[in-house]
């Protein structure tokens, strides 16, 4: 069994360090909130006080943190986890989802350690991490992705190979923006069908078996008329809108025009502009609704 680091443990890194230390492996955990870990320390993983130690003696270093200037503070700095000393060959796997920028340069950065680096960003909402249902969208070298894989099977059912080191952010970037595109628009048709006096509930049924209906579409007319936005938080509006932006970004940079996605990332920093980053994303619909609704 192997000794893993696991950097950021809120809801999708709290389950995803579970699996680890379910499949036998010796866990080190860190997490800027040390109270969110003590789930995970109860169970018997060691709780560090910076990457650096959680990294020390780790044959993999695992992140899932929220944004790119988190993965910044885990990995770089005198108590990053970049400077510890790890087993020669250690993996470094960044599963958080953030900008194909900073992909490339903590690559290189990982590589001038010696590490073996995988671009991994993971689908699912956090019941899927803690039962070891996600889907890896890996960048990697071959090699490296076959080396690791047995580090990652108790994580996920799938693993989608996209190509060399950020082809798997390029893709998630890419899905994640469409689904802000349909959450979004999701919002908009279930307003116009209530102020066309139309019953949500009949709405939201015959949407999810029409031709309109994704599963993000049906998650959405759900959780958005059943109007509970402040707990059972799968996907804040904060990092709906971080996920937006970074998308954006891909695309302005091959140079798509993007105009939908310009529009959600609009619509979304509207909704954390007004106070509700810490509320669910599904708190748009109340967006429209105006502040008599808000």
């Amino acid at each position: 069994m192997a000794r893993i680091a696991f950097l950021g443990v809120g809801r999708m890194g709290a389950g995803m360090a579970a699996r680890m230390m379910g499949a036998g492996h010796e866990v080190s955990v860190f997490n800027r909130t040390p109270e969110k870990a003590a789930g995970l320390v109860t169970a018997g993983a060691t709780l560090a006080a910076t990457p650096r130690e959680a990294a020390q003696g780790a044959e993999a270093i695992f992140a899932m943190v929220a944004d790119d200037d988190a993965s910044r503070a885990a990995w770089l700095g005198a108590d990053g986890a970049l400077a510890g000393e790890y087993v020669p060959d250690a993996f470094a796997v960044e599963f958080s989802t953030i900008s194909r920028p900073w992909v490339s340069e903590l690559a290189k950065q990982a590589a001038a350690h010696g590490l073996r680096y995988l671009d991994s960003p993971v689908t699912g909402l956090p019941d899927a991490a803690a039962a070891g249902r996600l889907t890896l969208f890996v960048g990697a070298d071959s090699a490296h992705l076959d080396a690791a894989r047995p580090l990652l099977a108790p994580l996920c059912t799938d693993i989608v190979h996209f190509g060399a080191v950020g082809a798997g952010t390029s893709y998630k970037l890419i899905q994640n923006l469409l689904g802000s595109i349909q959450i979004a628009a999701t919002a908009e048709a279930l307003r116009t069908a209530e102020l066309a006096g139309l019953d949500l509930a009949l709405v939201t049924d015959t949407l999810s078996r029409g031709g309109a209906a994704s599963p993000t579409v049906v998650r959405m007319c759900r959780e958005m008329t059943g109007g509970v936005h402040d707990r059972d938080i799968a996907f804040t509006a904060a990092l709906r809108l971080k996920d937006t932006r970074i998308g954006v970004e891909l695309a302005d940079a091959v140079g798509t025009p993007a105009a939908l996605g310009h529009t959600a990332e609009q619509i979304f920093r509207r909704l954390v502009a007004d106070g509700h980053g810490d509320l669910s994303e599904t708190k748009l619909i109340d967006l429209l609704r105006g502040p008599t609704r808000g």
